[in-house]
């Protein structure tokens, strides 16, 4: 029976929904949480960095058809499913809420979540840092340009310096640091595998708490009736399926390897509620934002809590095909 129960940290994810729902972080606390969380995140890359060897960051750096893959599904793929989901009439979907998954299509990836489930998983973490990065920087161009052509409306959000400087902030100047002090440290920190693990997990459910606190705080449970929540999070589900079948199998029919395979599939199903959220307020200045962001917000935890899973799955198959070579390298003749 142990295989159909939900795994320990897929229930912390839905403890930690369930306690913002009811405790959301407000006022100083939620500014202090999310300095916590910005520096758990920053740990979680110093660390990967450190970790990582040279040659290994090298490698992920030049595996541009992974890269590809992952920005034509981001930018390509997400945007043709979300027209797609405009022939669902109005009286289901309401049209303030398919626009605002319309514009879920067009935002990059998530970074740490898409990193850390790929770690997790055991894929390539090196690209899986390079891909998720590239993508919330391209994204600040392609995102405005994007909403234009699909939206039909005039201007765009420009470019974002405090999202560009948030990301090497927080994102690649950790990991520039760990990469640097690697020589002297990185034995030491690959000796620990275990380090890494309350980390990564640690700074998803953080994520988690604060974006679904800052919604509930917003109005969340009061602005849209239930059928309207109900309609957006199917289509949010249908989405992020047909991303995740498209992924998964598409990186196999493409020829990738199994980690590759784990890094396409983790950072091409996500969209960034970080980015997200502050380029709607640019893009949409003067416009009722709730209900553009309001599916961005359910399928930022749609997709942690169905990655979650998925990583595990990943992790245990990968922990097993360990053990099986090691078996038959123990009993292979010397």
């Amino acid at each position: 029976m142990r295989r159909f129960l939900p795994d320990t940290f897929t229930i912390l994810l839905v403890c930690t929904v369930i306690i913002a729902s009811i405790m959301p972080a407000q006022g100083t606390f939620a500014g202090y949480f999310g300095i916590a969380t910005n520096l758990a995140v920053a740990l979680l890359f110093f660390l990967h960095g450190a970790r990582l060897s040279r040659d290994v960051v090298i490698a992920g750096l030049l595996h541009w058809r992974l890269h590809l893959a992952i920005l034509l599904t981001t930018f390509g793929l997400f945007p043709i499913l979300g027209l797609g989901l405009g022939f669902i009439p109005d009286w289901i979907l309401p049209k303030p809420l398919y626009l605002g998954i319309l514009y879920l299509c067009v935002l990059p990836s998530t970074v740490q979540s898409s990193i850390a489930f790929t770690s997790i998983a055991g894929g390539n973490v090196p690209a899986a840092i390079c891909s998720a990065s590239a993508s919330n920087i391209f994204g600040m161009f392609l995102t405005p340009l994007l909403v234009g052509l699909l939206f039909s409306v005039g201007g765009h959000g420009g470019f974002s310096w405090d999202v560009l400087g948030q990301i090497l902030l927080q994102l690649l100047l950790p990991f520039i640091v760990g990469q640097a002090l690697q020589p002297w440290i990185g034995n030491w920190i690959r000796s620990k595998k275990t380090l890494l693990m309350p980390v990564d997990r640690g700074s998803i459910l953080m994520v988690v708490y604060l974006a679904f606190s800052k919604a509930v705080v917003e109005g969340l449970w009061h602005t849209f009736s239930i059928g309207d929540i109900a309609a957006v999070i199917i289509a949010d589900m249908v989405l992020l399926a047909l991303v995740l079948c498209c992924t998964m199998y598409g990186s196999r029919l493409l020829g990738f390897d199994k980690a590759d395979e784990i890094t396409i599939t983790f950072c091409g199903s996500k969209k960034s509620l970080a980015s997200g959220a502050p380029m709607a307020s640019v893009i949409f200045a003067g416009q009722s934002v709730g209900a553009i962001v309001l599916p961005l917000m359910l399928f930022h935890q749609i997709q942690l809590m169905v990655c979650a899973v998925i990583a595990q799955k990943y992790a245990t198959k990968h922990a097993h095909r360990i053990t099986e070579e090691e078996g038959e390298e123990a009993t292979s003749p010397a």
